[in-house]
């Protein structure tokens, strides 16, 4: 069985007011006091962030357990200096990023100004073991169409800065502004990866392998596939449902590529026309069928890669669950409809914020 972990950016705000609070260092400082935290919290680029790291995980039930706890220990260390954690993808009111202290994150400052200076967007990521690099590009090259349909099952970020962006999945747009950021082309070998990575380091543009943001891509520090797309979820169990759909994705390509089966070679300027459709509207209308790449009701898709990944799940025990979450997402709506939902309710940006807090420690 593939082992899952999954990385989750929150949002740091103030209780009462919602507003994002540039306090992640003392929310660090009081984890790292605490043994049972130990290496689960890090830093990220922006001082409004936290950010948590599961173990790997074979069981899905245990997976969402973990994400539950981490979620709970951060909202309990930041309650500790007087903020709580929403898992929001983009803050809905206002708000200046501060950037985090460090060599690292001073000199993406100076190469990228102002898009680093406004780029506060929290993302989960997803990390699957897999066998050898040799597996792991295999498998990046026959996920890639159908990454847009995971964003868009995440879709959690409908406001920025105080506005309605007309997007479901406004952090997906805002995080193509990285150089690096984006679908890829098919690279066919581990070799030809690599040369790739080596070859957009050298030109000096990105600082080092760290900065490779491609959708997908093999992990610098772990054997895995590490699949970037997703929005931080709104809801735990919306995050263990975007695992379960990323390992099912992996399995299933590893499984092609041993049985012969060739990558569809769609272009990377039509995966960006889907990526762009799913943040546009998520699973509220159609999205990009990522076998042919023409519109169809967001439903038909979802059930298309149900359909695709629905042997890998069903060896794993996950097929019915999937099913069932996603069943909820397409009637229920995602985490971008529950905070407009809010906002109709209650007509303010505040309201909106303290309702996904609680919505977070559900």
């Amino acid at each position: 069985m593939r082992t899952v972990g999954v990385e989750e950016e929150l949002l740091l705000v103030a209780p009462e007011t919602g507003e994002p609070k540039a306090l992640s260092a003392a929310v660090l400082a009081r984890a790292a006091r605490d043994d049972a935290c130990e290496g689960v919290f890090e830093k990220e680029l922006y001082n409004q962030m936290l950010e948590f790291n599961t173990h790997p995980q074979a069981d899905m039930a245990d997976l969402n357990a973990e994400i539950v706890r981490c979620r709970r220990e951060a909202a309990r260390h930041a309650g500790e200096i007087g903020c709580t954690v929403a898992a929001l993808a983009t803050s809905p009111l206002p708000v200046s990023p501060s950037v985090t202290r460090g060599s690292r994150y001073q000199w993406m400052e100076e190469q990228y100004g102002i898009a680093v200076q406004q780029q506060l967007v929290l993302g989960c990521h997803v990390h699957v073991s897999v066998g050898s690099d040799e597996e792991g590009v295999a498998v990046l090259d026959r996920i890639r169409p159908w990454l847009s349909v995971i964003s868009a099952l995440s879709a959690n970020s409908p406001f920025w800065q105080g506005r309605d962006t007309c997007y479901d999945s406004y952090r997906s747009r805002v995080w193509q502004r990285w150089p690096s950021a984006g679908p890829t082309e098919v690279f066919g070998s581990a070799e030809h990866y690599h040369g790739r990575v080596a070859d957009m380091v050298g030109s000096g543009v990105i600082l080092d392998e760290g900065m490779i943001y491609f959708d997908a891509r093999l992990s610098r520090q772990y054997p895995t596939v590490e699949v970037r797309v997703a929005d931080v979820c709104l809801h735990a169990g919306t995050a263990t449902l975007i695992a379960t759909l990323t390992r099912g994705l992996v399995e299933t390509a590893a499984r092609e590529w041993w049985d012969g089966h060739p990558p569809l070679d769609h272009s990377v300027s039509l995966l960006r026309l889907a990526a762009w459709q799913a943040a546009r509207s998520g699973l509220a209308q159609e999205l990009l069928h990522p076998e042919t790449m023409r519109r169809l009701p967001a439903e038909n898709v979802v059930g298309a890669l149900l359909e695709h990944i629905g042997g890998a799940l069903a060896d794993s025990g996950d097929l019915e669950q999937a099913r069932a979450a996603c069943a909820r997402l397409l009637n229920g709506g995602t985490g971008a409809h529950v905070q407009r939902e809010l906002l109709t309710r209650t007509r303010n940006l505040r309201e909106v914020v303290t309702g996904c807090v609680r919505h977070t420690q559900a």
